[in-house]
């Protein structure tokens, strides 16, 4: 049974919300395993799980993979290992809540990292949004002493490792399977994070079962689970309006930081406020949303 298009926008807009929800809680989750276990290690084994769950759903695409897909994904993994390096290296040394909206910068740096390959100038409103991010982020990471954090300047670099995953993915996701490219992606991240791990890192020995069970969760849970909900929810949403969801996911990962024992201070939330400000003015999109959603309704 067909569902209405009501029906449809309900259920692509919860399915990023939670999307959001779960990904924010990550950063509270991830920063506990830590204690327990190396960075490079929890990345190999949120990645190898992550990758196994693809391989089970996407199986029966692997006829669909050549030479192209093959690139494509290695290309995205490389980005998406780094990018996950920086951010969980960045952790290490800050607080959950600081690392979730840094992260987010990637919103911003999206549009100029595409003016430098591209020549393609942003426009007014994203000059703005930037201004106004450089502003929040100084308040967040710049310490009294005038300079950045080891855990904040990590984290940035992990927003622009993010930035050009997601130029890479535009580049490769057109025209083909995003599944089998996702399984290729994360198959990469595994693959370097564990000769990363085992060149860099001591092997992990009397894993706590509550960290076993908080990997289970980065695997099944943040990745597995929130990349089917969140192949749904961009397919009965647009564009415009799922980016502008999927900026909760910061401000969910400060408020669940904060109820776990987190204390920003005062310039902390006031640099928090406009880093979310300045991500939204950068994804809103005046003057499109017919558009958009008519594309949604033809797709769905």
């Amino acid at each position: 049974m067909a569902m209405s298009k009501r029906a449809k926008t309900v259920t692509g807009r919860l399915s990023l919300l939670i999307v959001t929800l779960i990904w924010g809680s990550s950063f509270v989750v991830l920063k506990n395993t830590l204690e327990s276990v190396t960075t490079l290690y929890v990345l190999a084994f949120r990645f190898t799980g992550a990758a196994a769950l693809m391989l089970l759903i996407g199986f029966p695409k692997i006829k669909k993979l050549d030479v192209d897909y093959w690139k494509g994904g290695a290309l995205m993994g490389l980005a998406l290992f780094c990018a996950y390096v920086f951010q969980t290296f960045g952790l290490v040394h800050t607080t959950p809540g600081v690392n979730a909206f840094l992260t987010a910068t990637y919103c911003i740096l999206v549009p100029f990292i595409n003016w430098g390959l591209r020549k393609k100038r942003p426009g007014t409103r994203r000059l703005v949004a930037a201004v106004i991010c450089i502003t929040g982020v100084g308040l967040v990471s710049v310490q009294e002493d005038l300079r950045i954090g080891l855990g904040e300047g990590l984290t940035l670099c992990c927003g622009l490792f993010y930035a050009l995953h997601i130029l890479v993915t535009n580049a490769y996701v057109k025209g083909r399977d995003p599944l089998p490219l996702t399984m290729i992606q994360f198959l990469t991240v595994a693959v370097l994070c564990w000769i990363s791990a085992l060149t860099f890192e001591p092997v992990p020995s009397d894993i706590p079962a509550e960290t076993v069970w908080a990997l289970a969760y980065l695997c099944v849970m943040c990745t597995g689970v929130c990349f089917l909900l969140q192949t749904v929810g961009q397919k009965y949403t647009p564009p415009s309006e799922t980016a502008v969801i999927m900026t909760l996911e910061s401000v969910f990962g400060v408020i669940i930081s904060v109820l776990f024992g987190e204390r920003p201070t005062e310039r902390m939330y006031l640099g928090f406020v406009l880093i979310f400000v300045a991500i939204l003015l950068s994804e809103w999109q005046p003057g499109t949303r017919h558009k958009t959603e008519t594309g949604a309704a033809e797709n769905g």
